[in-house]
């Protein structure tokens, strides 16, 4: 049996991993991804199928690592293959980035048999990761910047068109895009805003479609979604 866990190219040059420390280092593996789920749904919403995959990458790479065993011509293989499933994925935003090169880091430790440092280096970054979403989640509610998108035809002049409405209601106010949409037909704007203290968001809203001919105008927080990689 225990030629069963041997590989059939192992030689004398090559250690073979005992199947007691295999499954050592793929629980611990397992238990950190886990533990950087977890941590990574505190104020988070991320789809199942990510949650998943941040759950089992420490396992996978730790395995990938184990089965290397310190073969340089492996290791390469790896590498490339590692490259060709990012350029096959569907870019994230940056935590989700930040979050997959955590797991990958916490399962090269393990695989290493290094199995301290990476519940080390997963508690202290999974701690971090914590504060920071603590500390962002009640910057956030301090902060009531939000987005302003316009829709307008394309025969209105907006230089200039909505500054009386901007003055009136708004406390600052700062242009971030200028692009077309439906064919060319229309222009859609995008501001960063700040209402007025007592300001009517719905008045606001009415004022500035008596402008833009009854087009789409939307309030809305910013969305993370725009700092993807």
């Amino acid at each position: 049996m225990s030629n069963f866990f041997s590989g059939i190219f192992t030689t004398t040059e090559l250690a073979t991993i005992s199947v007691s420390s295999f499954l050592l280092c793929v629980m611990t593996a397992i238990g950190i991804g886990i533990f950087l789920a977890l941590v990574y749904r505190y104020h988070e919403r991320p789809s199942k199928s990510f949650t998943l995959t941040l759950a089992l990458l420490p396992a996978i790479v730790c395995v990938v690592i184990m089965m290397v065993n310190g073969n340089i011509g492996a290791g390469v293989a790896v590498a490339g293959a590692f490259s060709l499933v990012r350029f096959r994925s569907v870019p994230g935003s940056a935590k989700e980035i930040a979050a997959i090169f955590l797991g990958m880091g916490c399962g090269l430790i393990c695989g290493m048999g290094y199995l301290g440092y990476a519940v080390l280096f997963a508690v202290i970054l999974g701690a971090g990761m914590f504060l920071f979403t603590m500390v962002s989640s009640m910057v956030e509610k301090n902060n009531d910047e939000k987005i302003l998108q316009i829709t307008i035809p394309e025969d209105l002049d907006y230089a200039g068109v909505f500054d009386p409405l901007f003055d009136e209601y708004l406390e600052a106010h700062e242009s971030l895009s200028v692009k077309t949409t439906n064919m060319g037909s229309m222009f859609k704007l995008r501001y960063k805003v700040r209402m007025k203290n007592g300001a009517n968001e719905k008045a606001f809203i009415d004022a500035v479609r008596t402008r833009n001919g009854n087009l789409e105008v939307a309030l809305m927080r910013e969305d993370d979604s725009q700092n993807s990689l």
